[in-house]
């Protein structure tokens, strides 16, 4: 053999040759993996570092909104948990913070009364760190099998019903009405200069999809972001808000008042790092509340990383005659790790990115492309003051559109079949409707319980889904029991 087609020691150590692709297009995949995800670096500030705990204090734990540190803590845990991917587990697959993770955190766990950011990152390394003993003791495949996979695909759904609701109302598109619980716009109508960046950010982000545009919700973000930004400069809107937190201009700007930044980059901020506590939480909302948010919190992480893992290994021909992907025990622990270390990041849990079939797609097929990805993501870092650019309503365009992509899953559902449809159903709607996650999840769980006795089938009722159900009666009735015990 020449020296010329000796393989190098980089391509030995991720087996680029012996999977089929060169370093080249390795190198490649990366990067069109990155530019397909970066997005997150901008809105995960946006779902998290907008919305006050249920202390009334923000991530970070000032009184006001850090953007530009969520977003540098953001990018630096994506760019290790995605390197240490490339280098363990040597699979293309990239991480990040996990949509519908993030906003279930955000408006299903902060929110409650009495938790504080620092509590609700907490919850997210013990689900981190109970997944990896479930990984390493070989219980992640149990529990993956008690949920009925119907039930797991409406879970995901729900979440992305929730999402799509979250970016109308946070873009001033639906507002609450007079009269009625929702409106479109003001009054019926829609109305500022906001709503139309919206509009066009929306519309140019779905052509964008139809057409097969890679990096799509990126492009949305960043052409409704400078579209902003010229709006902004020549009609001097303002926020929407006022010093004193009323509305002072209902067709103003619903977050950042988009501006240039003086500096576009700058030394990173990364105060969210180690701002999390372990057992805040058991004694702001008690055991049984952590329990149920907990398994919240595990089964959403869970099951999407399952899915991801092997579509991505579909595309990119790398599993074997029994559908598994190589070193499967490796990437599943480097995911677990990865939800912990959002948690102690605080930027909430890291889970594997389905994005990642973009690089596939361009002939990445080994680690090398992650560690490409991680690089991508720990520049990124310095690029954080870019953040507080984009509003609302030029963000929130890719959570409808994330909520689009998620909602394809309900085609899975048999709707034929009301004994898994009803509490499909309900698991769905009761989500967005009830504005909590773990609202519909515990009312579709019930629900499947429930009608499984009524039809004499109990005996087909998963173990595990009996104890979720129990304590999912538990956490609803939780006030009532309360009252009934004298407990304040």
């Amino acid at each position: 053999m020449s020296r010329a087609s000796t393989p190098s020691a980089l391509d030995r150590w991720f087996e680029v040759s012996a999977r089929g692709s060169t370093v080249g297009r390795e190198v490649r995949g990366g990067l069109a993996t990155f530019f397909t995800m970066a997005y997150i670096i901008v809105l995960n500030p946006l779902i998290i570092g907008t919305q006050p705990d249920g202390t009334g204090g923000f991530l970070g734990g000032g009184d006001a909104p850090d953007l530009a540190a969520v977003a540098a803590g953001t990018a630096l845990v994506a760019g290790v948990v995605t390197l240490l991917m490339g280098v363990v587990a040597n699979y293309p697959l990239a991480l990040a913070t996990g949509l519908g993770l993030n906003a279930f955190l955000a408006f299903g766990v902060a929110s409650l009364p009495g938790m504080t950011w620092a509590d609700a990152m907490g919850l997210v390394v013990i689900e981190g760190l109970v997944i990896l003993v479930l990984v390493l003791t070989g219980l992640r495949e149990a529990v993956f099998r008690a949920v009925p996979a119907q039930m797991k695909i409406a879970i995901s759904v729900g979440i992305g019903l929730f999402i799509t609701i979250v970016g109308l109302v946070d873009a001033g598109f639906v507002r609450s009405g007079s009269g009625t619980p929702l409106e479109l716009g003001i009054g019926g109508f829609l109305a500022g200069w906001p709503t139309l960046v919206f509009v066009v950010g929306l519309l140019l982000t779905i052509v964008l999809m139809a057409r097969g545009v890679r990096g799509s919700i990126l492009i949305g973000i960043v052409v409704a972001t400078a579209l902003a930004v010229v709006v902004e400069a020549v009609a001097q809107l303002g926020p929407r808000t006022g010093a004193d937190g009323e509305v002072a201009d209902p067709r103003a700007w619903g977050l950042n008042v988009p501006a240039l930044p003086d500096s576009w980059v700058s030394a990173p901020d990364f105060s969210t790092l180690g701002q999390f506590s372990l057992l805040g939480s058991f004694q702001a909302i008690g055991v049984v509340s952590v329990l149920l948010l907990v398994f919240t919190l595990l089964l959403a992480d869970f099951f999407d990383t399952m899915g991801t893992v092997v579509a991505i290994g579909a595309e990119g021909d790398l599993l074997d005659a029994e559908g598994n992907p190589p070193r499967m025990r490796r990437i599943l622990v480097v995911d677990s790790i990865a939800a912990a270390a959002g948690g102690a990041g605080g930027v909430s849990s890291n889970t594997s990115f389905i994005e990642s079939a973009t690089g596939v797609g361009e002939g990445a097929r080994t680690g090398l492309a992650s560690v490409v990805t991680g690089i991508a993501f720990l520049l990124a870092t310095f690029l954080a003051p870019v953040v507080s650019i984009v509003p609302y309503e030029a963000a929130t365009p890719a959570l409808v559109v994330v909520g689009f992509l998620m909602m394809t899953q309900v085609k899975g559902i048999d709707w034929a079949d009301l004994e898994i449809a009803l509490p499909a159903f309900l698991t769905i709607v009761l989500m967005p409707f009830t504005y909590s996650i773990s609202a519909g999840i515990g009312a579709g769980f019930i629900a499947f319980v429930v009608l499984k006795i009524a039809k004499g089938k109990a005996r087909q009722v998963h173990p595990v889904l009996w104890v979720v159900a129990a304590l999912f009666v538990l956490y609803f009735a939780i006030d009532p029991l309360k009252e009934a015990l004298g407990v304040s």
